[in-house]
């Protein structure tokens, strides 16, 4: 951006390089599910609402959650796949798009697991897919997963990572977050499997695991792959995958291992501890277990934290303003290194370019319009 930018937001506007990711800024657009696919296709309307977040001064777009061509990984009616002719055509435009516009973009990689149910596209038959079995009313709606199911998921995973390269993408997200597949194996309450992928902690890794080592072997090896986690799942705020530091070093450290080149800690305010007796929210912890670059996210310049309820109307959605300035101490401090905005996006894409010129009070409040609409 040509503005000049305001002596108070400085570490938010540093360049960084990541490997072969070079950062104009260090505010990313975090990925939020908006369902204006049909039939699982970016359209060209998806590709002005991502240019037009570009030309608004955000530095790195992670997608929407965009399904692996697995049969189960679709939950979601419209939301995009990330296979076929014509939805890879689709997001190669948005890549077009925003790389015109001067920001670069990762697709975040999705299976849902859990989360499915019989009678979602594509295959109205085919079940949720996760660690466990599950049934309601007599019915399976979650299969427990076999292991050549679990051989097939890998395998998918492992194309969308070629996809993703193919396709001029900077880079590629895991979403291992917030109650999904690789989150439930990850979670000692969804996974009690009694084989080599549940019981131990090292064990309920293995799956995580061996997903990011077969992306890794499909792309080039400065080609970033970030990996999205969290400790709250969508129905369960309180939940942790890692009950202690030492608990999400051995998981984290793991993933590094493997092939993970950031981590994306999800939270519904940054501002909150992650374990007690340390003020470092979930990201610094990140950065300080691993050594790798963390990204922060979480009710960034908004008074009211996410919770899913706003999405489906038993909640009030809309946000005011929030002051920045504990984000700014934190970065200035060193204790992430991007900072993901979310909601603040959906109503103003021009979000980042007041934030630089210190027009704090001429962002636009978030609203329920922009959960249904693509403010473009």
């Amino acid at each position: 951006m040509a503005t000049t930018i305001h002596p108070r937001v400085a570490s938010l506007f540093t360049p960084i390089t990541l490997g072969s990711l070079t950062l104009a800024n260090r505010l990313v657009m975090a990925p939020m599910t908006r369902q204006h696919s049909p039939g699982g296709v970016p359209n060209e309307e998806v590709a002005r609402y991502y240019r037009r977040r570009a030309e608004g001064g955000i530095g790195l777009i992670i997608t929407e959650g965009t399904y692996i061509d697995h049969p189960a990984a679709n939950g979601y009616e419209n939301a995009p796949d990330f296979f076929g002719e014509q939805a890879l055509a689709g997001w190669k435009r948005v890549v077009d798009e925003v790389h015109a516009a001067g920001a670069k973009i990762i697709p975040q990689l999705w299976h849902v697991g859990n989360e499915r149910r019989p009678g979602m596209p594509h295959d109205l038959s085919v079940p949720g897919y996760g660690p466990m079995t599950i049934e309601e009313e007599g019915q399976v709606v979650v299969k427990g997963m076999s292991i050549d199911d679990i051989y097939d998921v890998i395998a998918s995973y492992a194309r969308a990572a070629r996809d993703a390269e193919r396709l001029g993408f900077d880079g590629l997200e895991i979403h291992a977050a917030h109650g999904y597949l690789l989150d439930t194996f990850l979670w000692s309450q969804t996974n009690q499997r009694d084989d080599e992928y549940g019981g131990s902690l090292e064990n309920r890794l293995r799956l995580p695991v061996e997903v990011v080592r077969a992306m890794r072997a499909e792309v080039s090896d400065d080609f970033p792959i970030v990996l999205r986690f969290s400790q709250w799942k969508m129905s369960d705020y309180e939940a942790k995958i890692a009950e202690t530091p030492d608990e999400l070093g051995t998981i984290l450290s793991a993933l590094a291992e493997a092939g993970v080149d950031i981590f994306h800690a999800s939270t519904r305010r940054f501002w909150e501890p992650a374990f007690e007796g340390s003020p470092d929210n979930l990201a610094t912890w990140a950065r300080e277990l691993t050594g790798k670059p963390a990204i922060t996210v979480g009710s960034i310049g908004l008074d009211k934290a996410f919770g899913p309820d706003q999405f489906t109307g038993k909640a009030d959605p809309n946000a005011g303003r929030a002051d920045i300035d504990t984000l700014i101490e934190r970065m200035d401090a060193g204790a992430f290194d991007l900072v993901a905005v979310g909601r603040a996006l959906l109503s103003d894409p021009d979000w980042p370019a007041k934030i630089r010129a210190g027009r704090f009070e001429d962002t636009i409040d978030f609203d329920r319009n922009a959960l249904s609409n693509l403010v473009i």
